[in-house]
């Protein structure tokens, strides 16, 4: 079986999109001729952030984190110099590098600028309640992982289960696995046993959870629940989609490993369908073998089953 085809986004999602572009422009009052009512545009204020929290900076190190063209970078740069707010200084390891750094003059101009952005957003903010702002600032955490290219995420965490956490996670899962894969409400049925199993006989001294947060947003998991004295499982492993490929699966198969050969099993095992490719590489490439097929439709589709073990 293959996954569930997808298409790129409908004309709603991009109409939406675009709809919240505009709410946000306007929010961030850049349809004013100059930024926080300076004489200053959104774009010089954000290049006189960056030299005043990185300073000494180099133009062409600007240009490349900005994703700005140079010519309209060195245009913006002579102008600030001109008006004494930056200055070049040499850098005795290569005659060819000037960085950049504010000047006195450009501190005071700068200062006052994030001082008052700092008291619009709170400002902003201060209507609501700790739960809204929580929702909002998780939500910017999404947009920004979501956006953001390969590679360019914040650290990667792994740490144990919060209170209420595995309760998102195997739901996460199970609407993961119905879009991608067409399973059924009895998936969802069976994780959502799994996960309150969990919870319900749980031992830290016999079981772990490993959650994967990348900018205190959960990104994955997988549980490890010892079966027998010589026996863990490994349970529930999931990666959100779009940070695949980061070796975030592997980290926790072998956190999960790491556990169960610490607590003296012999084997770590697992379940698993013959359509879930990405994570049966892993698997493989993390020493387990495949140790048993059976044909299902458990969840609806056509799938096999499949049992995997590694020998610890």
């Amino acid at each position: 079986m293959t996954n569930i085809e997808k298409s790129g986004p409908s004309e709603a999602v991009v109409d939406r999109v675009r709809a919240f572009n505009r709410f946000y422009t306007r929010r961030l009052d850049l349809l004013r001729r100059g930024f926080l009512d300076s004489p200053y545009s959104l774009g010089e204020v954000r290049v006189l952030w960056e030299i005043a929290h990185r300073g000494p900076i180099t133009a062409g190190d600007l240009a490349r984190d900005l994703d700005v063209d140079a010519g309209q970078l060195s245009r913006m740069l002579k102008r600030f110099a001109t008006a004494g707010l930056i200055e070049r200084t040499a850098d005795a390891g290569d005659a060819r590098r000037s960085p950049i750094l504010l000047t006195p003059h450009g501190r005071a101009v700068y200062e006052p600028l994030e001082a008052e952005q700092c008291r619009r957003v709170a400002a902003d903010l201060a209507g609501l309640g700790r739960e809204a702002t929580g929702r909002l600032v998780d939500a910017m955490a999404d947009v920004e992982r979501l956006l953001d290219p390969p590679g360019t995420s914040a650290t990667l965490l792994i740490r144990p289960h919060r209170t209420g956490e595995v309760a998102a996670i195997v739901a996460r899962q199970a609407r993961l696995y119905a879009e991608d894969h067409g399973f059924d409400q009895r998936f969802e049925a069976l994780v959502m046993e799994i996960g309150a199993a969990f919870l319900r006989d749980f031992d830290p001294r016999e079981d772990a959870s490993f959650v994967a947060e990348v900018g205190e947003r959960i990104v994955g998991a997988v549980f490890v629940t010892r079966e027998s004295p010589e026996v863990a499982k490994l349970r529930l492993l999931h990666v959100e989609s779009e940070m695949r490929g980061r070796g975030i699966g592997r980290c926790l198969v072998e956190a999960s490993i790491a556990f169960a050969r610490a607590h003296g099993h012999r084997t770590l095992t697992l379940w698993t369908n013959d359509v879930l490719v990405e994570a049966r590489r892993l698997y493989e490439r993390c020493g387990f073998r495949r140790v048993g097929t059976e044909p299902h439709t458990m969840f609806g589709p056509p799938l096999v089953g499949e049992t995997w073990d590694l020998a610890l």
